[in-house]
């Protein structure tokens, strides 16, 4: 895709093609109102004349400024570079002989409507009105036919320029834009919002900080969205203080409740009767007699 494709006039006056079946039906009505005045090969010729004639020598002499819209037109002052780039293609000797291509498909679609009128004639309400306000109606979709049809076609034509061609053409001097191009309505100095555009014949590198918000636009929330799950980091700091707490709980003392129980310490209570011990003297005999074995 062309960089210079990315400028919005040159597709709206494109899609303009759009209307030329409601034009081409205003001439077939308009030639199926009442009677014939003059053979129907002459008012073909005047119709088509006098519709594609104006047009002709407006794209032959000064083309139409595409930078309008119906009833405004945007001030030379306000056009970038590139648009008076482009404007100096359109006066180029390729756009003139795509006008008179134009000028002779407009004369063969108006020749068809007026041949087809006698049987639109059976179908149409109007048929019996008067058939002068018939001409009128079709020089009126003749005019629009050519309009819309010659201007669609300097613009396709200029899309077929590469860019380097772009690059190489000169820029239209502004003193010279209104006397040399049919600016139709009034003038405003901006139209449509601006587009950022690539310049021609370059690539677009979008800046590093094109991310990031300007003085002038609103406060961006920098609060990161609330996590589902815990990060990996997250989880083994809370497996550690599990683990700190497990290790607290093994090490610590008793708790109160266990100071107050009063441990019982039984001293045992050895009953000896006097009858029950040996005499020491029986144990000195025994102990001499052992030795004198």
């Amino acid at each position: 895709m062309r960089s210079f494709w990315s400028d919005p006039y040159l597709w709206i006056h494109l899609a303009g093609l759009a209307a030329l079946p409601l034009f081409l039906d205003l001439c077939l009505v308009g030639f199926a109102m009442g009677n014939p005045l003059l053979p129907p090969w002459l008012e073909g010729v005047i119709v088509a004349s006098a519709g594609m004639a104006p047009i002709l020598w407006m794209q032959w002499q000064r083309p139409f400024y595409i930078f309008s819209l119906p009833g405004l037109a945007l001030q030379p002052e306000s056009l970038s570079n590139v648009q008076r780039q482009l404007l100096s293609l359109f006066k180029s000797q390729q756009n003139r002989a795509g006008a008179i291509v134009g000028a002779i498909t407009v004369f063969f679609l108006v020749s068809w409507a007026n041949r087809a009128a006698a049987i639109a004639a059976e179908v149409s309400p109007w048929a019996t009105q008067n058939h002068l306000t018939g001409l009128l109606l079709a020089i009126l979709g003749s005019l629009g036919l050519s309009l819309f049809l010659q201007v669609p076609i300097s613009v396709f034509l200029v899309m077929l320029h590469r860019d380097d061609e772009v690059v190489a053409a000169p820029i239209y001097p502004l003193p010279q834009i209104r006397q040399e191009f049919s600016l139709i309505g009034l003038r405003v100095r901006q139209l449509l919002p601006p587009l950022e555009r690539a310049a021609v014949g370059q690539s677009a590198t979008a800046p590093a900080t094109s991310g990031l918000p300007s003085s002038g636009s609103r406060e961006v929330d920098k609060t990161p969205p609330p996590r589902l799950f815990p990060s990996n980091s997250e989880a083994s700091t809370d497996v550690t203080k599990i683990t700190k707490t497990v290790r607290e709980s093994t090490t610590t003392e008793p708790s109160d409740i266990w100071d107050e129980v009063e441990l019982e310490t039984f001293e045992p209570e050895i009953s000896i009767s006097e009858g029950t011990l040996p005499d020491e003297s029986s144990i000195l005999d025994e102990g001499a007699a052992d030795s004198e074995l």
